[in-house]
C-alpha cells in the first residue's frame, strides 16, 4: 500500500472545487468578448455580471462596488498607488497621501508601501505584540493629519491571527483617514461584512477560496476614490482595462457561492481538525510553540515551531510521507531569511528556521489528521537525533 497523498497547504493555494470545474466547463462555449454589444457578447456580459453579484453576497457588498482584477496583489496595489495619482478632488489629492499598514502585511503590500516611500510619500508602518495583533497604541500614534490610507490585512496567511478589523477601521476613519484591508486569507473562512466592519476596500482572491488562479477582485465602497493601475479600455468603470477573463470571473462567482452557503459548517470542520492536530502534536512532541493565536485564529491555520529541527527538513521529510505544508508564505519560497511575521512577533531567530504552517482544507479527515500526527512524531525525533541545538526542554 502506497503512501497518502495528504495536502496541508490550502493557504498557498487550494484546488478547484468540483463545481467551479464543472461551471467553467459547462460556458467553455462562452468566448464573446464581454464588452461586445452583440449577442455572444451579451451572453458573456450576462455571465460577468452574475458572478460579480455572487462576490458581492459573499462580503455582503453592492454588486457595483466589485472590480474584477487578476488576483489579491493586483487589488491591493491597486489601493495603495491610488495614493501616487489621486483622482481630483478625492481625499488622497488633500496632502492626505501618507500611509499606515502593519509590519506583517503580504509581500505585495510591503513591496507596495517600499514604492511610495522612495517616491516621497509618508509610511508608517505599526509593530504586532507576540501572537501578531496590531498594537493599537502604536496605532493611534502613527494616524496624524497627513494619514489617507489605512490598510491591514484581515488574517495572516502564516500564522493565522485574525485581526480586529471593525475596530481598526473605526480608528481610522476617526482620524479622517480611509481604510483597505487584504483579505485574501480571510474571506470564505470565516464571516466578512465589508458594511458592518466598515471597510472602504477589500481585496479578495480566487484561488484562496477554490477557485481559479488569476483572477479576483477588489471591493470598492461607493465613493471610495480609486485609480487605475492598468489603464485603457472602458473596462469596470475605467478602473481595471483590459478584456474580461469571462471563464476565470465564473468560476471565481461560483466559487464565492460556494464559500458564502458553506462557510459555517466548513469553518466549524477545519477547527475542530485543527485542534485535533495540535492535541495530537502538544501529546506526543516536546519543545515546540505554536505561533499566533490558535483560540481565535483562522479555523484552519496552525503555525509551530520545533526546537532543535529545521522547517525546511521537516517539510522535506513530511513531503517524503505523502503530506504537503509549508515553512511560511509560499510567495517567500527561496528565501533562506527566517519569516519576518515570526520575527515580529518576537520569535528568535532558531524558532522560527523551526517554523511549520499546516493549512487545512475542505479534503482534509480525521484519518489525514492522525496519520500526520504519527510520522510527525518520528520526522522530528529523527531531525532532533542529528541536532547539537535541542536539549529535549519543553519551550
Amino acid at each position: 500500500m502506497g503512501k497518502p497523498h495528504i495536502y496541508l497547504d490550502h493557504n498557498a493555494t487550494t484546488p478547484l472545487s468540483r463545481a467551479v470545474t464543472l461551471a467553467v466547463a459547462k460556458n467553455e462555449w462562452l468566448f464573446g468578448n464581454a464588452s461586445s454589444m452583440h449577442r455572444r457578447g451579451r451572453e458573456a456580459r450576462a455571465a460577468v455580471e452574475e458572478a460579480r453579484a455572487q462576490v458581492a453576497g459573499l462580503i455582503n457588498a453592492a454588486s457595483e462596488e466589485i472590480v474584477f482584477t487578476a488576483g489579491g496583489s493586483e487589488s491591493n496595489n491597486t489601493v495603495l498607488r491610488t495614493l501616487l495619482d489621486p483622482p481630483d478632488g478625492s481625499i488622497f489629492a488633500r496632502e492626505r497621501t501618507g500611509l499606515v499598514t502593519s509590519v506583517i502585511e503580504h509581500p505585495c503590500i510591503l513591496k507596495a508601501a517600499e514604492h511610495l516611500e522612495g517616491k516621497g510619500l509618508p509610511v508608517s508602518r505599526v509593530g504586532v505584540d507576540v501572537h501578531g495583533y496590531v498594537n493599537f497604541q502604536e496605532l493611534l500614534e502613527m494616524l496624524n493629519s497627513s494619514t489617507g490610507l489605512v490598510s491591514v490585512m484581515a488574517a495572516n496567511n502564516e500564522i493565522g491571527t485574525v485581526q480586529d478589523i471593525a475596530a481598526i477601521a473605526s480608528l481610522a476613519h476617526e482620524a479622517g483617514a480611509l481604510f483597505h484591508t487584504d483579505a485574501v486569507q480571510a474571506v470564505g473562512k470565516i464571516p466578512v461584512d465589508v458594511k458592518a466592519m466598515g471597510i472602504d476596500y477589500l481585496s479578495l482572491s480566487g484561488h484562496k477560496i477554490y477557485g481559479p488562479k488569476g483572477v479576483g477582485a477588489l471591493y470598492v465602497r461607493k465613493g471610495a476614490p480609486v485609480s487605475p493601475l492598468i489603464h485603457g479600455g472602458h473596462q469596470e468603470h475605467g478602473v481595471r482595462a483590459g478584456t474580461y477573463n469571462t471563464a476565470g470571473i465564473i468560476g471565481l462567482g461560483v466559487a464565492a457561492q460556494e464559500a458564502a452557503e458553506g462557510l459555517r459548517k466548513n469553518s466549524s470542520r477545519e477547527a475542530g481538525l485543527r485542534d485535533r492536530l495540535l492535541k495530537s502534536i502538544r501529546a506526543r512532541i516536546p519543545g515546540i510553540r505554536v505561533n499566533g493565536d490558535p483560540k481565535n485564529g483562522l479555523p484552519n491555520t496552525i503555525n509551530i515551531s520545533f526546537s532543535g529541527a529545521e522547517g525546511e527538513a521537516i517539510l522535506l521529510y513530511l513531503d517524503m510521507e505523502g503530506v504537503e505544508v509549508s515553512t511560511g508564505s509560499a510567495c517567500a519560497t527561496g528565501s533562506l531569511e527566517p519569516s519576518y511575521v515570526l520575527i515580529a512577533t518576537g520569535l528568535g531567530t532558531e524558532l522560527a528556521h523551526g517554523s511549520i504552517r499546516f493549512s487545512l482544507g475542505r479534503s482534509t479527515s480525521e484519518r489525514d489528521i492522525d496519520y500526520v500526527g504519527d510520522v510527525l512524531e518520528t520526522i522530528i525525533a529523527k531531525i532532533r537525533a542529528m541536532s547539537t541545538l535541542f536539549e529535549g526542554a519543553k519551550i
